[in-house]
């Protein structure tokens, strides 16, 4: 259904690599001299800069500290080091730099920016020892650093309609800069890179997949110039698809990589917002961007997904309170691997730990922060994933520190804080990104089981949340609970205003249910309360269209779809919606062209490729059929009337292995469709696996037993097995559901001549 809507959670990822430094007053020795006479002035040390301290700054430091970089200096020769030697020594011995906060012992994560004792060490006794040069022609190799594109030409550029003007002074601005997605194909994306332009002025930005234009759609007349507002909630399309990857920008990781198997989709229609961070920066900027995408050929096969611990409705700081305690808990419904942790709070943050208990009570820690610090956050990937078995309740405690005693304290003296998106405000969160494993065959997507848990654990603490209310709804309506995601549906309904977007997934889910009367009440409602331009107006009028469809009354679905396409902006699925209404009327050659324009408007567009396939096998056109059913699994590969479709077109060239592994694809994805297994049962039959072909039409009738073909095909395989009593049996039976049946009597009136 379309309507099936998640809100996604935009996780507030605010990261920057480091504070900025002015340049200490350069040493005598700094400023005295040429590099030979330096040299000579130099007492005698065991490191030099070239063979022990340059491959540690390279390793730590270069990635932000290079011409162009991030760092507001370059420590890429002996000269720049040796100049800002006191800074280097002060934020190193302190551990400021480089910026990394977790506590070694408290999860093993990976691209650890901390420095190991021994070069704290190397590092302290080379500046304090006069900072010996050594042979500078035997230093390693400078990293290099690309200016343009870090991983080369990306796939496509993505660039903001309009830059804006970011004004000289003022407090911080949160712009939402919307790129439209051009491609009339879907890709999926294994790596993306943010270029933000001048990108001094950028604290941090996140970017947002908004699957149905849904922001632009609320900002039709000035989206080009950006949307105001840090918080975001976007509709999350047609299929369960939870916020899952960490996509932001900070300094020292221009590009993000995907782990393999697991790049994400961008589809035709879709909007990448980037939710960005400015800060003035004392005189006007104009800032421009880009997002480069590199794509992957292959679909992903690993499904994360990010939760959080929160407890945002429990801050309320005192002035003065130097340790404010916060927890949370979410006991895990599956089993997980935990791949990431991005834990995240304000000025006032101080301590903050995450850690896991598994059923026996073994504690797993995630992360410990001992000292906070807003400007040196990150998220945190783990070396090797933490698996915790469903049971486990992951925990979070973070305390607050509100005295004026705080360094980062921003109010002097100290004031009331409370829950917020000001930096000035606080947070509480601990992101997790986590792969459900150990999903047992034909089970229910884990994400939704992980959602209904965590959406259930929300609304224990906050009942009267209405986004929390809406997706428990819809996680509930992916597992088929119908009347239960009503229920919650309601529930949000009651708490007010009336929402349209809310109405037509009420409308989703008593359909699901059965009830098609009060369906379509729900529908025509948020039509009436939408309005015409209103993409929630939109979603009820498909809906409304594709329930007509659903039960067969063609006349009026084609009237909604036409409606449809008058009053809200064309998309594929409208156009092949259409098609399906004018399909199932028997206006073939309408039909086919209404699918023909969804393709052009979305090259992969399930409903059209897959009917203008079962077009094809229906005209005996298999080669056609095979091609464009296997573009709509690729589009849809958990589509078992697909498979079977494809199965179909696959025999009639003859291919019965590849019919066989189609159906029974189809089989693990619908295990109770009476007609995958009786069209298995005749592959196999022709396969001349006798054994098992009877097994499977057997199965098929225990789930259809009023099938007068199934009943006839069971008994052609008794009768060619010799069973005749058995036979006969079947094929009166055949007769007695459906008395003219003409395959059943024709073999009834064999039975009876052979013997």
């Amino acid at each position: 259904m379309k309507n099936f809507r998640i809100l996604a959670f935009v996780p507030v990822l605010a990261v920057i690599c480091f504070l900025l430094f002015r340049p200490l007053a350069e040493t005598h020795a700094a400023r005295s001299g040429s590099q030979s006479t330096e040299q000579s002035a130099q007492p005698a040390a065991s490191e030099t800069w070239s063979r022990d301290v340059a491959p540690v700054l390279y390793k730590n430091c270069a990635t932000c500290h290079h011409p162009g970089g991030a760092g507001p200096f370059s420590l890429l020769t002996y000269a720049d080091a040796r100049r800002w030697a006191p800074q280097i020594l002060n934020v190193t011995q302190s551990r400021f730099m480089p910026p990394w906060l977790p506590e070694p012992g408290y999860g093993d994560f990976a691209d650890v920016r901390r420095l190991s004792d021994q070069d704290q060490a190397l590092i302290k006794r080379w500046i304090t020892g006069g900072m010996a040069p050594g042979d500078l022609k035997a230093a390693p190799p400078q990293p290099s650093y690309d200016t343009t594109w870090q991983m080369g030409k990306p796939d496509i550029i993505l660039n903001v309609s309009q830059p804006f003007t970011l004004p000289p002074s003022g407090t911080d601005v949160f712009r939402n800069l919307i790129m439209p997605y051009p491609l009339k194909e879907t890709h999926y994306v294994r790596a993306m890179e943010i270029k933000p332009s001048p990108a001094s002025v950028v604290h941090h930005a996140n970017v947002v997949i908004d699957r149905t234009g849904s922001l632009r759609r609320q900002h039709p007349a000035d989206w080009q110039s950006g949307v105001p507002g840090m918080e975001l909630l976007v509709d999350a399309g047609n299929r369960f698809e939870p916020d899952s990857h960490f996509l932001f920008w900070k300094p020292d990781t221009p590009a993000l990589i995907e782990p393999q198997g697991m790049p994400w989709r961008i589809d035709p229609g879709n909007d990448l917002i980037l939710n960005i961070h400015l800060k003035p920066s004392g005189k006007s900027e104009t800032l421009d961007a880009q997002v480069g995408l590199y794509f992957s050929p292959d679909p992903p096969v690993k499904q994360p997904m990010l939760i959080a611990l929160e407890r945002d409705d429990q801050l309320n700081i005192p002035p003065g309170d130097a340790n404010f305690v916060v927890e949370d808990s979410l006991t895990l419904p599956v089993d997980v691997e935990v791949l990431g942790a991005y834990p995240h709070a304000h000025y006032l943050g101080h301590d903050m730990q995450g850690w896991a208990i598994l059923p026996g009570g073994e504690k797993k820690w995630l992360v410990w922060i001992k000292n906070w610090d807003i400007d040196r956050q990150s998220v945190y990937r783990y070396r090797e994933p933490i698996m915790l078995p469903a049971g486990t309740e992951l925990h979070m405690k973070y305390s607050f520190d509100n005295s004026a005693t705080n360094p980062h304290n921003p109010h002097v003296p100290p004031v009331r804080v409370q829950a917020g998106n000001r930096s000035e405000d606080e947070m509480a969160h601990l992101w997790l990104q986590v792969l459900p494993v150990n999903t047992a065959a034909n089970a229910p997507d884990p994400r939704l089981l992980l959602e209904e848990a965590w959406m259930r654990s929300r609304l224990s603490k906050t009942p009267t949340d209405q986004v929390d209310l809406y997706n428990l709804a819809g996680a509930l309506a992916g597992q088929n609970k119908f009347s239960e995601a009503a229920a919650a549906y309601e529930q949000e309904l009651k708490l007010g205003p009336p929402d349209a977007r809310t109405l037509t997934a009420l409308g989703a889910a008593l359909e699901g249910a059965g009830q098609i009367d009060q369906a379509r009440e729900r529908y025509r409602g948020a039509i009436s309360l939408a309005g015409q331009a209103d993409s929630g107006g939109c979603d009820a009028r498909f809906d409304l269209a594709r329930l007509g469809v659903r039960h067969a009354e063609y006349a009026e679905a084609e009237k909604e779809f036409r409606s449809l396409l008058a009053a809200c902006p064309e998309d594929a699925e409208t156009r092949s919606g259409l098609g399906a209404a004018l399909l199932g009327a028997g206006r073939t050659d309408e039909a086919v062209h209404e699918f023909q324009k969804a393709l052009e408007l979305d090259a992969t567009d399930f409903t059209a490729l897959y009917n203008l396939g079962a077009i094809a096998a229906d005209a005996g056109d298999s080669q056609q059929a095979v091609k464009q059913l296997e573009a709509a699994l690729r589009s849809w590969p958990a589509s078992p009337d697909a498979h079977e479709k494809l199965a179909t077109a696959y025999a009639q060239l003859g291919k019965l292995s590849d019919a066989l592994v189609q159906l029974r694809t189809a089989a693990s994805l619908a295990p109770d469709d009476a007609k995958i297994h009786s069209s298995l049962s005749q592959v196999l039959d022709a396969m001349g696996q006798s054994e098992e072909s009877f097994t499977e039409q057997k199965r098929a009738l225990q789930l259809d037993p009023q099938d007068a073909d199934g009943w006839n095909n069971l008994g052609a395989l008794l009768a060619r097995g010799g069973q005749t009593d058995a036979a006969r049996s079947a094929f009166e039976h055949a007769l007695k559901i459906q008395p003219d049946h003409a395959q059943a009597k024709a073999n009834l009136t064999r039975l009876a001549v052979r013997n």
